[in-house]
């Protein structure tokens, strides 16, 4: 099969004729893709597409013709594969995001309060008569938002707002005395 690039397309292309410039490209583009793709190359197309615009930006230096030509647009090609490698080496290896592997958790404050090892009461000593009464009839009577806010006459977005800060607070009262708990720990601790 005879090359498609010849002497005669070669000098066109280095005077920017658009029908050269095209040859050049389909001639030579199949082949760079495929090298940029056997060097495992992450975005191949792209990186065919850059080594392209770099070649024709300075085709006009290129001299020896249609070997010439392939030389440089390989070296190109060679160039940019080496800048993807490095590129990738300074960028964290990305992992795409699988909630089946992932072991972290936090318990809801609801259960946080459910299972402190503080007594009930003694958590609710610090809320408002309200958020303690909202507490005990969502989570000890288990009424609903609607039956909660019927037993004492407010809105359920009261009860909600209610029902919110009152869980808040309790968590912020459990993880103090977490943090108290542990620091006791560590100073009770032989050096």
């Amino acid at each position: 099969m005879a090359d498609p690039l010849t002497e005669t397309i070669v000098s066109e292309a280095r005077a920017n004729t658009p029908a050269a410039l095209r040859a050049v490209y389909e001639s030579l583009a199949p082949s760079v893709l495929g090298y940029l793709k056997s060097k495992g190359c992450e975005d191949p197309e792209a990186l065919t597409q850059d080594v392209f615009l770099a070649v024709f930006s300075r085709i006009s230096t290129v001299s020896g013709g249609p070997e010439g030509l392939r030389t440089f647009v390989f070296s190109v090609a060679h160039a940019r594969m080496v800048d993807d490698y490095r590129r990738r080496e300074r960028q964290p290896a990305t992992a795409p995001y699988d909630p089946q592997l992932d072991q972290r958790t936090t318990e809801s404050a609801e259960d946080a309060v459910v299972h402190s090892p503080l007594a009930a009461a003694e958590l609710l000593d610090g809320l408002s008569e309200p958020q303690r009464e909202v507490l005990l009839l969502r989570v000890v009577a288990d009424l609903s938002l609607e039956e909660t806010a019927a037993t004492m006459g407010k809105t359920v977005n009261s009860v909600k707002q209610l029902q919110r800060r009152a869980l808040l607070a309790l968590k912020e009262r459990m993880a103090g005395k977490e943090a108290a708990d542990k620091h006791e720990q560590h100073v009770q601790q032989p050096q």
